[in-house]
């Protein structure tokens, strides 16, 4: 595939314990991206931080949340982007979704078969 120019980055902030058909929704989430053939996807897992219910999610020792942020990144064209966001509505429940208008310098795979010098 062929992605530079012009893109989008849908970045998708949730919650760790946030699922879906009992499995991680995060998880739900790549796997779709995946199957719809989207350019690339990568899951970050936060030490801290809040959202709409403004309950504070925290690595701390004194305060250890089972419950951290996670952040979804997605880069891929526009019409991928607009299409794979039709499947988040029966997905998320609470969250945030944005959807930013992105530059793509370099999309290059590794090859598995070769090392690198």
């Amino acid at each position: 595939m062929d992605l530079t120019g012009p893109a989008q980055r849908m970045t998708i902030f949730i919650g760790e314990q946030d699922s879906h058909a009992g499995h991680s929704l995060s998880h739900e989430i790549v796997r779709r991206a995946h199957a719809s053939a989207i350019a690339g996807v990568t899951v970050f897992r936060g030490v801290e931080g809040y959202g709409a219910s403004s309950h504070l999610h925290t690595a701390h020792i004194l305060s250890l949340s089972d419950d951290l942020p996670i952040c979804i990144v997605i880069v891929d064209s526009a019409s991928a982007i607009e299409r794979f966001g039709e499947q988040l509505d029966d997905l998320i429940d609470g969250g945030l979704v944005i959807v930013e208008d992105v530059t793509v310098l370099r999309y290059v795979g590794h090859d598995r078969g070769q090392t690198q010098a």
